[in-house]
């Protein structure tokens, strides 16, 4: 994040100040910016074995933020915008300060431990050995079978852990992240003869005469006359 600022162009119906936030994404030249997307184990930070860093965590936090000025109605726009600042700077630094930090990838999930990263491992280094005649397929299928038994595993663990604790809006929340997003409007078709295809109908037209060409006069009345199982007209015993 480069920097939060207020903005007086956008107008919207309330009173409020709008603060936005621009982001810097270098390519090459100037500062270069990390394209591992960075964030914090705010859930390990509230575990028990964190609890004493936790507690330390919210106090520091609590000492820096009541020496704070509170905003109001009659704060001006260079107030709002030096108080964006320090959350900002402040923050960021608080959060580095007691918060592990973790890089978000497609094994950032809750249900995944130590534990499956670790037989995760184990079937990368029988793969490679297989590879080198070191071990045979079987191992490679047993372990496999054993790292996916136990992600279902904690996956189902996981599953009851939030339907036991979560609140009536998480529940919804969750319910919106199974259903499929909404449909990404397509282009318009063109035709190999020109003709445009806008709406839904006349795209699945177009795509199928394309892909199931009719075929040429004669080529059918010929197929028949000549005969051929595709061509066989079916009786009341076939059905």
């Amino acid at each position: 994040m480069d920097r939060l600022e207020t903005s007086t162009d956008l107008a919207t119906t309330s009173d409020d100040m709008i603060v936005c936030a621009q982001l810097r994404w270098d390519k090459g030249e100037g500062v270069k910016v990390s394209r591992n997307v960075t964030g914090w184990d705010m859930d390990g930070l509230k575990s028990k074995e964190e609890e004493e860093n936790y507690k330390k965590a919210q106090t520091s936090w609590m000492d820096k933020s009541l020496k704070r000025p509170i905003l109001n109605e009659e704060s001006s726009e260079e107030d709002l915008q030096r108080e964006a600042e320090w959350v900002q700077r402040n923050f960021v630094n608080h959060l580095n300060r007691y918060c592990k930090k973790v890089k978000v990838c497609k094994r950032s999930k809750r249900w995944w431990r130590a534990e499956i990263a670790e037989n995760r491992k184990i079937l990368g280094s029988i793969k490679r050995a297989r590879t080198k005649g070191e071990a045979s397929q079987q191992q490679v299928r047993k372990q496999r079978s054993n790292l996916q038994s136990m992600i279902r595993q904690s996956k189902t663990e996981m599953w009851r852990k939030f339907s036991s604790s979560a609140t009536r809006d998480q529940v919804w929340q969750a319910l919106r992240y199974t259903k499929p997003g909404s449909q990404q409007a397509m282009k318009a078709l063109r035709s190999r003869s020109g003709e445009v295809a806008e709406s839904w109908e006349e795209k699945a037209e177009l795509i199928k005469e394309e892909e199931f060409p009719k075929p040429l006069k004669g080529v059918v009345k010929k197929a028949q006359e000549d005969g051929g199982e595709m061509w066989k007209k079916i009786t009341e015993e076939d059905i």
